[in-house]
């Protein structure tokens, strides 16, 4: 599945054009994508349906409809009701799920997103992140891919207390343990970033599938390829930035289902623009 776009919010002091590709794919190996994505102004999020679960399916796409019924299309959001859909999403996947399920039985999915947001006097438009378990956001600037999130992940945590070095965690037997997801408790315990808007701004968001099949490297390659035939006006050929990435990770092994999201978004003042 794959969409992409371009649209354009103008407020009275900012103009912003945003651009996204967004790309799903089972994988090579399951028979079903517990992935699922929105993607559209002001609101760009992945949701991964948690491997080995009996509604992980369901659960991405009940966040999805969430999101899509709490959140106006086109206009800046507001952290409020960001907030307030990331909670109805969690009520709304714990409800998937009888008062006696219990381990892989319990229906939950990750969440990972940005959201273009009105924080209000004093701080005004800004992207709003936010994140709970292992689906990731990273930034680029044309050079550097940076992770923005952080991993809520059994892995991440042994990381953090120095019993597992970064190169181990990706042969770790644990490494798709998951300590925090939506749907699991009767709260949302989810991550959330405020970044200024600020010129010409890229987020990468991805499913797992991604990040456990391509080095940051590799993922670097790619960007810096699509923007160098950009720069020389060749345009992205047949390929979005998403789909090229999931691609990469098809080539790989493919072991899981991977979903890419790419937005980009650059802000001038108004006046620049009479």
């Amino acid at each position: 599945m794959s969409e992409h776009g371009e649209s354009d919010l103008v407020l009275a002091t900012e103009h912003t054009h945003l651009r996204f590709s967004a790309h799903s794919h089972v994988g090579l190996v399951r028979s079903a994508n517990e992935d699922s994505f929105l993607a559209g102004s002001p609101l760009y999020l992945v949701a991964d349906g948690m491997g080995g679960h009996a509604r992980g399916e369901v659960a991405s796409q009940t966040v999805v409809r969430v999101f899509d019924e709490h959140i106006e299309r086109d206009l800046p959001s507001t952290p409020e009701r960001i907030l307030d859909a990331i909670h109805s999403s969690n009520d709304a996947v714990h409800d998937l799920s009888a008062a006696d399920d219990v381990g892989a039985a319990v229906a939950g999915t990750t969440l990972a997103g940005v959201a273009l947001v009105d924080a209000g006097e004093g701080t005004g438009l800004c992207w709003m992140a936010f994140n709970i378990g292992d689906s990731r956001i990273y930034t680029w600037d044309g050079a550097l891919l940076s992770q923005l999130s952080v991993d809520h992940s059994a892995a991440q945590a042994m990381i953090d207390a120095g019993l597992l070095r970064p190169e181990d965690a990706e042969t770790w037997p644990e490494r798709n343990v998951i300590t925090r997801a939506i749907g699991l408790s009767d709260h949302a315990d989810a991550d959330v970033w405020l970044l200024p808007i600020d010129g010409r701004q890229t987020f990468l968001i991805c499913s797992d599938g991604l990040s456990n099949e391509l080095s940051l490297g590799e993922m670097i390659r790619i960007l810096a390829e699509f923007d160098a035939r950009g720069a020389a006006g060749t345009g992205e050929a047949e390929l979005t930035r998403a789909e090229a990435l999931v691609n990469a990770a098809l080539a790989h092994q493919g072991r899981d289902n991977v979903t890419v999201i790419v937005v980009e978004s650059l802000s001038r003042p108004v006046e620049v623009l009479a």
